[in-house]
């Protein structure tokens, strides 16, 4: 035992005996699974974390999608094959490209989406019933409520609301 002692560079022998190491040995372990867990946690991780991202982004890829590629070509995807991608550089050039060799993705393709329709654009409106206001004491009361007639209460649409922010401010 000594003599391992006197190995790994420590100097002198152990007073109690097997209980001295039995608490560096702890204490050891203890800072090994700590180094581990802040490996875990800084390095492994994240690292799972982008190797899924970059899976996603490979299988999301579809044609018209515009691209950087990893040795910054940028182009748009004009077909995409099981493990390779043609990319269209120019008007005349095409490349194609291991899916593995795409950095990312600038601009998606917009889904085919059904047009707005003006009305969408227009204000909103909504109707809400309003009742009349309890009377006073010394008034007749009646028994139930009456409704008032109908309130209209109109929301203008953002571009709207800044259209008329912008023309306070100039103001």
């Amino acid at each position: 035992m000594n003599a391992l002692l006197t190995t790994l560079g420590t100097t002198g022998v152990a007073t109690s005996g097997s209980t001295g190491s039995a608490g560096s040995m702890t204490t050891t372990f203890i800072t090994f699974g700590l180094i581990i867990l802040i490996f875990y946690f800084l390095i492994i991780r994240p690292q799972k974390k982008r190797e899924k991202e970059t899976k996603n982004m490979l299988a999301a890829m579809k044609k018209g999608d515009k691209i950087v590629s990893i040795g910054g070509i940028r182009g748009t995807i004009v077909t995409v094959k099981e493990t390779t991608v043609v990319v269209k550089v120019d008007d005349n050039a095409r490349i194609e490209f291991s899916k593995s060799a795409i950095a990312q993705i600038i601009d998606k393709k917009p889904e085919t989406a059904a047009p707005k329709s003006e009305k969408a654009e227009e204000k909103v409106e909504k109707v809400e019933k309003v009742e009349a206001p309890a009377k006073k004491k010394g008034q007749k009361a009646t028994a139930k409520a009456e409704p008032v007639e109908d309130a209209v209460v109109v929301e203008e649409s953002p571009a709207a609301e800044e259209l008329d922010e912008d023309r306070k401010e100039t103001k």
